[in-house]
């Protein structure tokens, strides 16, 4: 199964659809199916570059193609949510009980505010959920209405992923524009995910990297 499949199911689809909306009247940054996807093929490159089996790559990303629909219960406890609403929609495809279960786990605990890299899929995600910061993250468009989520993804004009196998290190790399966003508010937003990343990259045997404007930072 690949995640792409995930992606094309009308559940996932409609799931994904609702939850955005309403974190888009909520205020929130972009939860649709393109994060998803980038999620999805982001947590099996990261998995890929350290050699992971490739069935271990496929269950990252599907866990990434199904991180977040539980957004459409409910924001708090989203990943809970979603773990829930996964299961059967995973049973009906037939993946089996031993894969489901990794997944579940995975989509369970993404979120910073209640999970934890328990694994190698787990951390796949979570690294790869909390480094998709860009500017077409932004759903409202009215800049005189941005409130700091706003700021703070609209703020990045640059943003890449490096994972490199022989220093064992992933690194993000920003380029942001202060006068959008200042360096307080950026790490107001940040701090918890990013030592959410470097938690689950130690998981991977790996030391996790931020630099911001050429500067490292964490």
């Amino acid at each position: 199964m690949k995640y792409k499949d995930i992606l094309r199911n009308e559940e996932v689809k409609a799931f994904l659809k609702k939850g955005n909306e309403n974190l888009g009247i909520m205020g929130y940054t972009d939860h649709s199916e393109k994060h998803c996807a980038i999620v999805a093929k982001r947590a099996g490159m990261i998995l890929s570059k350290f050699g992971y089996s490739k069935h271990e790559i496929e269950l990252a990303e599907i866990a990434g193609a199904l991180h977040d629909i539980g957004n459409v219960v409910n924001r708090n406890h989203h990943g809970e949510y979603g773990a829930i609403l996964a299961y059967s929609i995973l049973e009906k495809m037939g993946i089996a009980m031993e894969d489901r279960v990794i997944i579940l786990s995975a989509i369970g605990n993404h979120d910073e505010s209640t999970g934890v890299a328990v694994d190698a899929v787990s951390a796949a995600v979570i690294l790869a959920d909390k480094t998709d910061v860009r500017r077409n993250r932004v759903i409202n468009k009215d800049r005189a209405h941005f409130d700091i989520h706003d700021r703070v993804n609209y703020s990045v004009t640059n943003s890449a992923v490096k994972v490199n196998v022989q220093k064992k290190l992933i690194s993000l790399n920003l380029q942001i524009d202060e006068e959008i966003c200042t360096m307080y508010e950026y790490f107001e937003i940040f701090l918890g995910r990013m030592m959410m990343c470097r938690k689950a990259a130690e998981l991977l045997g790996a030391r996790f990297k931020l630099t911001v404007n050429g500067s490292k930072v964490l």
